[in-house]
């Protein structure tokens, strides 16, 4: 779906798809002297507010980047920390998006969790299939370079077999072989805490995305935040390498 414009009909001014990279819970929890659990907690809060924000205002589509391919590579305590944060998310929290109307996707590397948040994450996503007001897509163990890469397997595969020639592959085709197949691409791209690049979130997805860094960390992030970004969002013009009018 990359080049064409995704936001909400009606309302040209607000998007459709906003993708999060959630940053800053380290050294929110360090400038506070606190635990870093502390700020994985406090980030979980912001989820929270941040997917009632997105409902409330009308966006379709949120993702978030809650654990990257590379963060395996951080301390065990701390990964124990965060993927002992997700199990409580996925055991305690879904039955509350469930009523908010929120469908809940996974898109990255689940294998690589234990078995019971595989569990947790495959049953959520039944649980909440038919809700329709927000889908919330929480990129889990995910890398934009590795969801490009088993793309071109799969294309490959598929040309082995005889199912499709070289020659059909085009950006639309390869787009459905996408961990995102199905997904608008994001209109808005937001990443907290001041970093300014991409991390390998969403690489194929953001060619057009329009970019917003805030030098929030993600456990401040709130309503007024998420409309500030919007505001920002609403200001931009897409021309999807078009010259302007």
């Amino acid at each position: 779906m990359s080049g064409s414009d995704h936001r909400v009909a009606g309302n040209p001014c607000l998007p459709e798809h906003v993708a999060i990279i959630m940053d800053g819970n380290g050294r929110w929890a360090n400038l506070r002297g606190l635990p870093l659990l502390a700020g994985h907690r406090a980030g979980g809060e912001a989820v929270q507010r941040t997917v009632r924000a997105a409902a409330k205002r009308g966006v379709k589509w949120l993702t978030l980047y809650a654990f990257s391919s590379e963060n395996w590579r951080r301390a065990p305590g701390e990964v124990a920390d965060l993927t002992g944060l997700l199990r409580y998310y996925l055991r305690h929290k879904v039955a509350e998006l469930s009523r908010e109307g929120v469908q809940l996707r996974i898109i990255g590397d689940l294998s690589r969790f234990p078995v019971d948040i595989q569990e947790e994450a495959r049953r959520a996503e039944q649980v909440t299939a038919a809700n329709g007001r927000l889908v919330l897509v929480l990129a889990l163990s995910y890398g934009g370079r590795a969801d490009i890469v088993q793309a071109a397997v799969r294309m490959a595969q598929a040309v082995s077999r005889g199912e499709i020639a070289a020659s059909a592959i085009d950006e639309k085709v390869f787009a459905g072989a996408l961990q995102t197949a199905g997904m608008p691409d994001p209109d808005l791209i937001v990443r907290t805490s001041g970093e300014c690049r991409l991390s390998n979130f969403l690489l194929w997805q953001s060619a057009y995305a329009e970019l917003v860094f805030l030098e929030t960390p993600w456990p401040d992030f709130d309503e007024t935040h998420f409309d500030t970004v919007l505001a920002i969002y609403s200001r931009r013009e897409r021309r999807f390498g078009a010259r302007p009018t």
